[in-house]
């Protein structure tokens, strides 16, 4: 796993102030059902979609097109990922996904990486357990469910 940069605190602190200004963290992703109780919930939850909500909806957006508040700001616009499958020949890499995400996986086609690695923010260790793996998990899941057909 690899550690944070600096710039990478910055982006994360960044996102973070936006999501709560814009409530980010705290609209269901789709119109139904009711507003997350906080964000702490969001931020402690193991759903991906929760993961999702508090850690990724900032820049991506709500429904994952790359249009979050954040997006307008970053130097680099980031991916509409409901259409990674699409963009892949029809097959969804998970395990490169979840590398992206970790921090593991170097994304060299979009120049420098603006995007927070959240390895070690999925990793804090909770109730004496590390969730780590298994928010990763749920989120690449929940970015394979939003996936256009």
């Amino acid at each position: 796993m690899k550690s944070l940069r600096p710039n990478d605190y910055v982006l994360l602190v960044f996102a973070v102030i936006v999501a709560l200004i814009f409530g980010v963290g705290t609209r269901p992703l789709n119109n139904e059902g009711a507003q997350a109780n906080t964000n702490t919930r969001l931020i402690r939850s193991l759903e991906g979609p929760d993961v999702f909500r508090a850690h990724c909806a900032a820049c991506h957006g709500g429904q994952g097109k790359g249009d979050g508040p954040v997006a307008p700001a970053l130097v680099t616009r980031p991916p509409d990922l409901t259409t990674i499958s699409r963009r892949n020949g029809g097959n969804y890499p998970a395990d490169r996904i979840g590398r992206t995400i970790e921090g593991e996986e170097d994304i060299t086609a979009h120049g420098t990486r603006e995007m927070p690695i959240w390895g070690p923010i999925f990793h804090q260790v909770e109730e004496d357990r590390d969730y780590g793996d298994v928010r990763l998990h749920n989120v690449v899941e929940y970015i394979r469910s939003i996936q256009q057909k």
